[in-house]
């Protein structure tokens, strides 16, 4: 995203650290802080839920409204994010979550909240969330230059994962403790918040009318297409998709079983489990933080090989592992890769993508790849339940080194003029 009045572009240095602009750090906070009000609101939710009705099924309807938006609305935001002022979007965006999600917190204190409120709120969010993220990983190399973006991206995966996994999910469980509506005051304080900084930032070009599609539904989904085609005719981009989509598969899976497999593995004892988990929390920041060292020193195509080599060489020990630490060692190598990859991939499309097709491409991208997760989890539970938890995690090991040896075996398209993953 680009600042409102000037930017100040980040200095290239050698040592992979950069100086940025108020563009950045306001952007950097606003994401940081929507997280931390994401991370509030989630366990709130199902709390709530809970709290409503013991019924498994309301509980699950509840937090499947919140996962389904991305996989049937992903392209359409990439198409909005791409129409529209990308700022002027994050900000129209998080002002109305803000608003909705006042207004369910009144619903929560007076005791209205039944699970057609639950379910509707979670739905909206989810839905208009899938518009903020395509705005704003499109609105991002306006800030950035392109040598720098992976240090960017870095900061803001490990920012993420601060706010979300040290301060906002135990935090979670206070405020709900404190007080029902407690957490959703907050979360609504962190969207006005975020609102507020996605002002300060340029707005950015919005295309001629000429130049877009006809505004229909029909028009926007061939819209969305545009995406996937871009994707399709890149070599590059198109082996990095498919290589997320296949290790996406793979990391579901062993996010599905995950806390099995610490209990009854690795004798995690159920009151550590909270520390347990934190290594992944500390390896996601970690990778977030090296990414643009890594981005620097490698190259980014030639580090995320590297990355899915770290990533197989992890989960191999895992699943070797029958102790917490080692257990938690190799949980935080692999965090730390899945996070270095998120940052390498995304600077890599914003990058490359240009600018008036960004928010499709890199809506089409997460959109295919969060497809894959649901397949692992349900797989990972039928081969969990037949033949036991650790054939899980080799499953996960053979799928992570058959990727490896893919990246590696075609890292140079047919002309040999670019190198690809």
């Amino acid at each position: 995203m680009s600042d409102m009045t000037t930017v100040t572009r980040s200095a290239a240095r050698s040592d992979g650290r950069v100086r940025t602009g108020g563009g950045y750090r306001a952007l950097w906070t606003a994401t940081v802080v929507s997280r931390l009000g994401d991370t509030l609101r989630t366990p709130a939710l199902a709390l709530l839920a809970a709290s409503v009705s013991r019924d498994p099924r309301v509980v699950a309807a509840v937090v499947a409204a919140g996962q389904l938006p991305p996989l049937f609305l992903g392209l359409l935001g990439g198409v909005y994010a791409d129409r529209w002022d990308r700022r002027r979007t994050m900000a129209t965006v998080d002002g109305l979550r803000a608003v909705l999600v006042a207004g369910f917190a009144l619903l929560v204190a007076t005791g209205e909240a039944g699970i057609v409120a639950l379910v509707g709120c979670a739905l909206l969010l989810a839905t208009l969330g899938v518009l903020f993220d395509s705005a704003a990983f499109a609105v991002l190399p306006g800030i950035m230059p392109a040598d720098r973006l992976a240090v960017a991206n870095g900061r803001l995966q490990a920012g993420t994962a601060v706010a979300g996994g040290f301060v906002g999910a135990p935090l979670s469980g206070v405020l709900f403790a404190l007080s029902a509506a407690l957490p959703f005051v907050v979360d609504a304080v962190t969207f006005t918040l975020a609102a507020l900084l996605a002002l300060t930032l340029r707005p950015t070009p919005v295309p001629a009318p000429s130049a877009l599609h006809p505004v229909g539904p029909g028009a926007a989904w061939r819209a969305a297409g545009d995406g996937l085609r871009w994707i399709w005719r890149d070599a590059t981009l198109r082996r990095i998709t498919g290589l997320t989509v296949v290790t996406n598969l793979a990391t579901s899976g062993l996010v599905a079983i995950i806390v099995l497999y610490a209990l009854e593995v690795l004798t995690v004892p159920a009151a550590g489990y909270g520390l347990f988990m934190a290594a992944a929390m500390l390896g996601a920041l970690a990778g977030g933080l090296c990414a643009g060292r890594i981005a620097t020193r490698l190259g980014t195509l030639p580090g995320l090989r590297w990355v899915l080599v770290a990533e197989t060489i992890a989960v191999a020990a895992l699943s070797a592992a029958r102790h917490p630490v080692p257990g938690a060692i190799a949980l935080a190598v692999f965090s730390a890769g899945t996070a270095t990859w998120n940052a390498l991939w995304s600077a890599y499309g914003q990058r490359n993508v240009p600018a008036e097709l960004l928010g499709r491409v890199g809506s089409a991208q997460r959109t295919v790849g969060m497809l894959a997760a649901p397949v692992g989890a349900i797989l990972a539970g039928a081969l969990g339940s037949a033949a036991g938890l650790p054939p899980v995690l080799y499953a996960a090991t053979a799928v992570f080194a058959l990727a490896t040896a893919a990246s590696w075996l075609t890292r140079h398209t047919a002309s040999g003029a670019a190198s690809v993953p």
